[in-house]
């Protein structure tokens, strides 16, 4: 059989594309968007303990592309822990999804079930599950950052401020706590009793201290600002000057405790913003300011 080259095609191939429509082509968000589910396992309800008849799950996206163990976020989502829920968070995944992380998407009981300080048990008990679970889902338990939204930003706080003698992870299942080795912290509350009863009141977060005994005394014991020392993880707060729900003051006066101390540390201020709700060139300057703060704390991104 004779083969005869493409060169002598190539007058009619040029004239077949003159007459055609262009091709198609993907932008790139498009071209990730149509590879992200092989490169996912998504185990959407993933229950990971049961606490006053309720069984509290997790969503969990783990690459299934690699074989070593990934960086993995873990986000608790916002409400004044009483409301809100894991099931509306996706967008703010997607960024996470996009960076080649793996993600876990922390469902827990909100005021309306149980008072304060069940939402913060309910976390300690989700990093532990994390960290038990670290082979199944190919988490890297050294690589594991806390993140959340408002009342999700302070339960990201905790996790990464609060230590295991105060008594939060003493009812969770058999277990270690994985060492948290970042907070990204959006407009998170750091002092809980001035929300609750103090100038910057929000009725929300009043309800979840409803029917709790020496209210007064626990906030403060679940406040993050209680616990800034030395040898926390890198810590990075996300805030709009301008927010009308928890006080811009609140992330000024973390960063500023923590600049006392070895840990490091940055607030992002995004000015005029608001509780959330930042434009789009808002958030393409957060997102890379959290991977500078990530990478320059020594995580890498593919």
């Amino acid at each position: 059989m004779r083969i005869t080259p493409l060169s002598l095609f190539a007058p009619v191939l040029f004239a077949i594309g003159a007459m055609s429509p262009a091709l198609a082509q993907l932008a790139p968000s498009a071209e990730w968007a149509a590879e992200v589910e092989s490169r996912y396992q998504v185990s959407i309800d993933t229950p990971y303990i049961s606490q006053g008849g309720a069984e509290l799950a997790m969503d969990i996206y783990s690459r299934r592309d690699v074989t070593t163990p990934q960086p993995t976020l873990v986000f608790f989502h916002g409400g004044f822990w009483v409301a809100g829920s894991k099931d509306a968070q996706m967008l703010a995944l997607l960024p996470w999804l996009e960076m080649g992380w793996n993600v876990v998407n922390v469902g827990y009981r909100l005021g309306g079930t149980a008072p304060a300080p069940a939402a913060l048990v309910d976390a300690f008990c989700a990093l532990r599950f994390v960290g038990t679970e670290a082979a199944r889902f190919n988490i890297d338990t050294s690589r594991i950052v806390v993140s959340g939204q408002s009342a999700g930003g302070h339960l990201a706080l905790s996790m990464g401020m609060i230590p295991d003698t105060e008594g939060f992870s003493a009812g969770c299942p058999e277990g270690t706590t994985p060492k948290v080795a970042a907070v990204i912290n959006w407009f998170g509350v750091t002092d809980v009793q001035d929300v609750i009863e103090g100038t910057n009141a929000q009725p929300n977060a009043a309800r979840w201290f409803a029917g709790v005994n020496d209210a007064r005394a626990l906030a403060q014991q679940v406040s993050p600002m209680r616990y800034v020392k030395n040898d926390l993880p890198p810590i990075l707060t996300i805030q709009g000057d301008a927010d009308p729900i928890v006080p811009y003051a609140q992330g000024v006066a973390l960063h500023r405790a923590l600049a006392t101390t070895n840990v490091r540390n940055q607030l992002l201020t995004i000015p005029g913003g608001g509780h959330g709700r930042f434009t789009g060139d808002q958030r393409k300057l957060i997102y890379t300011t959290i991977q500078e703060f990530l990478m320059e704390s020594g995580f890498t991104f593919f």
